[in-house]
């Protein structure tokens, strides 16, 4: 709704345009007039729902509140009836905090800044003298989403989970230690993506792995078709034994990043080049021949490593193969992965190190909320891909 000149120009008559933006400015105004005419109003409404009811309530004067903004603090009147029964709901009886507050800093939060840094920000920017305590209280409460996401329910059948883990570092009694964070991303039948749980553990295992996979099925996953996995030991037994039928299949994009890290840079694009020989290859035959030609090539012979990694996961590349073209290209064309990869890393980098794990989790899951605002549709390459699941899975894709 367009706000009318004559309205403008009446609020903005003898006043220097400089300080309508300012602290206490016209912006601080308005935001206490308009809210004070809303509690106004819902008082109001309160009492003829009263009276409507053959209560006998009335005003009984106001009372002064102060309030956080997302710019300044500002003092309203906040109206009173005589039975006490008035809760209003823009601004509740023990709140202290304006709508949109709170969500500024999640924000900011979730952009890898800390407590101080939020507090400094907020005081340079807006003059707001918030304490730490409050700013810890307000992100603090992201817990209980965390835990509600945590353990809701899943989807009966997942086309594709892919499994990653990433290293933070977090203070553990009184050390800081490197731990494993471990993200599963799965395809629903739709191809929309959904974010099935976030983990963190000191040490990757056989035991740590069985947990997941238990917790997946106890929140509704029947099956599996295929989980790609990063080469974590353990992790194939772990899911086949939750899920027998599931094809387990090593992510050949961290087998390219493995592979690069043997390499100076100055190579590496020629041999990403060389290693599309091997997972575009038609048979897993082909490929064999590929990475042995590969292994008594020059870049084989300059870094025998890459063919000696290739060779220890072989046998959960080798099901690749068996895919046609336009489901391997769901696999290996991670493009939402490896943005989601790169975003959890930036704010890791940023951060440093977490006091707990608590910590640790909810900055994590803030921005894999943010990522996942930003996933609207399914790839363009999956209406083929679909089919293609449809037709080799047969009864367990139709089942979902």
């Amino acid at each position: 709704m367009a706000i009318k000149k004559d309205t403008l120009d009446q609020l903005l008559s003898g006043r220097d345009p400089k300080e309508v933006f300012s602290k206490d400015g016209l912006f601080d105004e308005l935001k206490k007039a308009l809210a004070e005419r809303v509690l106004n109003a819902e008082m109001d409404d309160h009492l003829e729902s009263e009276a409507a009811a053959g209560k006998a309530n009335h005003r009984n004067g106001y009372s002064k509140k102060t309030v956080l903004t997302e710019t300044s603090k500002i003092d309203i009147r906040v109206p009173r009836d005589r039975e006490g029964s008035f809760d209003p709901k823009l601004i509740a009886r023990y709140q202290r905090r304006f709508p949109g507050f709170d969500e500024k800093i999640v924000s900011m939060y979730a952009r890898g800044m800390t407590v101080r840094e939020i507090q400094g920000h907020l005081l340079e920017l807006y003059g707001l003298e918030v304490s730490p305590d409050l700013i810890s209280t307000v992100t603090d409460a992201v817990l209980e989403t965390v835990a509600e996401w945590q353990n809701r329910p899943l989807e009966a059948m997942y086309p594709l989970v892919f499994f990653d883990a990433l290293r933070v570092k977090i203070r553990d009694e009184g050390l800081v230690r490197n731990k494993a964070v471990y993200v599963a991303l799965g395809v629903t039948p739709d191809g929309t993506k959904d974010i099935l749980g976030l983990w963190i553990e000191t040490s990757e295992g056989a035991k740590f792995w069985l947990r997941v996979m238990n917790e997946l099925k106890n929140r509704g996953v029947g099956d599996i078709l295929i989980a790609v996995v990063d080469g974590l030991k353990g992790f194939p037994e772990a899911i086949n034994a939750v899920f027998p039928q599931t094809t387990v299949q090593t992510c050949i994009v961290h087998l390219i990043r493995n592979s690069m890290e043997f390499a100076s840079y100055k190579d590496r694009k020629a041999i990403a080049g060389a290693l599309k020989t091997i997972y575009r290859a038609p048979t897993a035959e082909a490929a064999r021949e590929a990475l042995e030609a590969f292994d008594g090539g020059h870049w084989g012979k300059k870094y025998p490593s890459i063919a000696q990694g290739w060779r220890r996961n072989w046998e959960q590349v080798i099901p690749f193969f068996a895919f046609p073209i336009a489901m391997r290209r769901i696999i290996y064309t991670t493009n939402a992965i490896e943005s989601l990869n790169a975003k959890l890393r930036r704010a890791v980098r940023t951060r440093g190190h977490f006091p707990t794990d608590d910590a640790a989790m909810k900055l994590l899951y803030l921005v894999l909320r943010q990522v996942a605002g930003e996933w609207k549709m399914a790839p363009r390459e999956w209406c083929e891909a679909k089919n293609q699941f449809a037709i080799m899975f047969d009864d367990r894709f139709v089942a979902a």
